[in-house]
């Protein structure tokens, strides 16, 4: 069935089919006040009056809300701090021993470079041994302050996992303790390390920690 319109302008449009007519009701162009004229009838009435127009006054289905992630419950909390519970502790573990083992690195240097400095020689190859000496030596007070802050990162992380807690830093915490030639413990931190990777990227674990 077609139908007839008298416009907000007064104007008479139509005859359009039901399909125009609703989307001219969504675009707001027509309302349920607007005047109608069904196809054979000589009555304007307003568009409400109409049983088989009513439908199209029916406000949109809402969209769907979007799809999140469920936040993890105490059950799967519980479970994820059980699964880091082993290789938090083993890099708390690596961290401490080097951290202890570059303050020993520390000392070391230390009383080297002051020995070089007092250190007494004659002829120029004595002086240039000892400006050897006192250079090696401070190199070496610098590779042990980057191992000795690299060993604090990789305790403070292993801590930051125990809680589930900032897991690009407890990520990088963990890449660190298994690097060759950059781990403070290299020996302890490799297996360490890939274990703590291993565990934190499973999925029910990575979803447990709070960021």
């Amino acid at each position: 069935m077609n139908y007839k319109i008298i416009g907000a302008d007064k104007q008479e449009y139509g005859p359009i089919r039901v399909e125009q007519l609703g989307q001219w009701v969504r675009e707001g162009r027509v309302n349920a006040e607007t005047l109608v004229q069904s196809e054979g009838s000589a009555d304007w009435k307003p568009l409400s009056a109409y049983p088989e127009l009513s439908a199209l006054l029916a406000p949109a289905m809402p969209a769907p809300a979007p799809a999140f992630m469920a936040p993890a419950t105490a059950g799967s909390t519980g479970e994820a701090l059980a699964a880091v519970s082993g290789p938090a502790t083993g890099l708390l573990i690596t961290g401490i021993l080097g951290a202890l083992g570059a303050v020993g690195g520390l000392v070391m240097n230390l009383l080297g470079v002051g020995t070089a400095a007092f250190q007494g020689g004659r002829g120029g190859n004595a002086a240039a041994e000892r400006l050897v000496n006192m250079v090696a030596g401070g190199m070496g007070v610098v590779s042990v302050l980057v191992h000795l802050a690299l060993a604090a990162l990789i305790i403070y992380g292993a801590l930051q996992m125990k809680k589930l807690v900032n897991f690009k830093l407890c990520l990088a915490a963990a890449i660190i303790a298994l690097a060759p030639c950059v781990s403070p413990c290299c020996l302890v931190g490799l297996p360490v390390g890939i274990w703590a990777l291993v565990v934190m990227n499973r999925p029910e674990v990575k979803a447990a920690f709070e960021s």
